[in-house]
């Protein structure tokens, strides 16, 4: 049951990364697309390296794939847990002072989220200029946003 729940959680973790099994695969080393295949159908247990692997590419908490196995539970408590989060869920939705929205990312946009969230003000104006089309990308734009996100991959 353990490997079946994981094997769940790795195939979300992959679509909503928007990568194939083979691309996972070629990312990590010794498993093959095959292996993903019998891992997300819970015919194969997976190690604790190759779960962080995945994690890490996939864009999902390390401890979400490797403490699965250690948190199954018996069908009513796994029943209780979906009923209190179809409940949060729909308070969210319905609560008319958040403004906000849950939406599945890819990795990618994740990165780029955490990224805009580091930079500076005037970087973030001129990206969001340069996403809604009102702004030209010029070369000296182009330096300063590459600068800012260069600075911060160094962690400056």
């Amino acid at each position: 049951m353990a490997a079946k729940k994981v094997g769940t959680l790795i195939k979300e973790a992959r679509v909503n990364a928007d990568l194939t099994q083979e691309q996972l695969a070629r990312r990590i080393s010794g498993l093959s697309a095959s292996d993903i295949s019998m891992a997300e159908r819970g015919k194969m247990d997976l190690t604790q390296a190759q779960l962080k692997q995945i994690a890490k590419i996939t864009g999902v908490t390390q401890a979400s794939l490797i403490n699965a196995p250690k948190n199954t539970s018996s069908a009513k408590t796994t029943a209780a847990k979906k009923t209190a989060e179809k409940k949060t869920t729909t308070a969210k939705k319905t609560s008319t002072t958040a403004k906000t929205t849950s939406m599945k990312l890819t990795a990618a946009e994740k990165r780029l989220v955490e990224l805009y969230r580091e930079a500076n003000a005037e970087t973030k104006k001129d990206c969001i200029k340069l996403l809604k089309g009102e702004e030209e990308l010029s070369d000296s734009i182009l330096e300063d946003i590459l600068e800012t996100v260069q600075d911060m991959l160094e962690g400056k």
